[in-house]
């Protein structure tokens, strides 16, 4: 009798197990569709990151309550969300994911937009999306936590790759609104500012499908980035870039109060910044209506974004010139970070083709190195230097997103050598760095 009351009551909690064990594995089989029942616990605890003056902290990692300095080696992949839409290629996702966990990559960026028409487009016209679209980024979001990554959500293209701010006027003029012929109208027509703030609210306010998580609750949410590489097609829109930075900053920062928010700059110094005007590529960067100190001084704007492209910048230049030149560029933006913004400053792009000189040498290797070496020695000092993200990294069968600096970590072995040693040495500060919390 006594043995049978105990196999009664064991049912129920084998029964338990067994649903558990079959969600479970349901949940680690990436190339089956997630179902929606809420799969947050079986997702990792993860703390938000913050800004402590010039350094990334992350409050309560891992469940605790305590305080960790923070150090970025990330990467670029921004295509998770489309190669997420449909089913079948969803492993590609989880596969760039999990290698990049594998290096000890903690950052990734990625695209949180694709406007205009086509399967593929997430927002098909001003405040309509594409459910499908969406609940591929829900995927990329749960798949990110699951590998312990953070990622960097881009809001919207300068450029018309996947709609951009050319979409939005357009949608604009076919409303019937009088929209000047520039593009620079993004930033000051009032109803394109509507609509762009339309979509910033309904991605934040976004439920995942797939975890029940808010974003805006959602700590595997690095970042907000307010658009990829912004340009003015002229210098006098400066004015202008520098208002819509610190009204959509400010308009995020309302909505949600968790997550930093950076610009998404490259790094030009502006027509003004005479005393600068030497760290440019070209005379071609000040012109462009951006300034990298105004731009990131903004109060809502929580770390300063940075681009590295010697190859596209000084195409015509040897392998010494994109050293001295990149050296100089790396130099100078963490200086700023240190003593003008007081501000993190992280490379969120950095980007080299794959070349070897006559020697041998593997040039994207060595400009590489220059960057990482020059983060980590700001992380030593505990300064403004905070990370970088090398752009981009892609797995097998995603040609289709590839270009001139895309790779295949793996088929890299220098390169993937590189990375993973600059991983392992920023983990070890960020664990040698002890901060006190911040007062509330």
């Amino acid at each position: 009798m006594d043995s049978q009351w105990r196999a009664k009551r064991l049912f129920p909690f084998l029964g338990i197990l067994l649903l558990l064990s079959l969600l479970y594995l349901n949940f680690n089989n990436s190339n089956n569709n997630y179902f929606s029942f809420p799969i947050f616990l079986w997702q990792p605890k993860m703390g938000f990151v913050s800004t402590n003056s010039t350094q990334f902290i992350i409050i309560g990692d891992g469940g605790g309550g305590g305080v960790s300095a923070f150090y970025v080696n990330g990467w670029n992949s921004y295509w998770l969300m489309m190669k997420s839409v449909w089913s079948p290629s969803r492993s590609k996702v989880s596969e760039m994911l999990k290698r990049g966990a594998q290096m000890g990559l903690t950052v990734c960026r990625t695209w949180a937009f694709s406007d205009g028409r086509g399967p593929d487009a997430l927002q098909v016209s001003p405040g309509l999306f594409n459910e499908r679209v969406f609940r591929g980024l829900d995927y990329v979001i749960v798949e990110a936590r699951r590998n312990h990554i953070r990622l960097i959500l881009s809001l919207v293209n300068n450029l018309a790759a996947f709609g951009g701010k050319n979409q939005y006027v357009k949608w604009a003029k076919e409303a019937g609104v009088n929209v000047s012929l520039s593009d620079d109208s993004f930033f000051s027509n009032p109803v394109i500012k509507d609509y762009y703030k339309a979509y910033i609210k309904a991605v934040l306010k976004r439920k995942n499908s797939l975890s029940g998580v808010r974003y805006s609750e959602e700590p595997a949410i690095f970042a907000w980035e307010l658009m990829n590489e912004p340009r003015c097609a002229s210098s006098s829109s400066a004015p202008v870039l520098q208002a819509w930075i610190a009204e959509m900053a400010a308009y995020i920062k309302s909505l949600d109060k968790r997550h930093l928010v950076t610009v998404g700059l490259e790094g030009f110094y502006g027509l003004n910044r005479t005393n600068k005007s030497e760290v440019n590529p070209g005379i071609w960067a000040a012109s462009l209506g951006t300034d990298f100190i105004l731009n990131s001084a903004i109060d809502n704007i929580d770390f300063a974004s940075v681009h590295a492209y010697p190859d596209s910048w000084i195409p015509h230049a040897d392998l010494e010139a994109k050293t001295n030149y990149l050296s100089n560029w790396v130099d100078s933006h963490i200086s700023d970070g240190d003593f003008a913004l007081r501000k993190p400053v992280l490379f969120t792009e950095v980007g080299s083709r794959w070349d070897v000189d006559g020697k041998g040498v593997h040039e994207r290797d060595v400009l590489l190195k220059i960057v990482y070496d020059k983060i980590y020695e700001s992380a030593k000092k505990r300064q403004a230097g905070a990370g970088a993200l090398i752009w981009q990294l892609v797995v097998e069968d995603v040609d289709r997103y590839s270009d001139q600096f895309s790779f295949i970590p793996q088929d890299s072995p220098s390169t993937y050598k590189l990375i993973k040693e600059q991983s392992r040495r920023l983990q070890r500060i960020s664990a040698g760095h002890n901060i006190a919390r911040k007062p509330e």
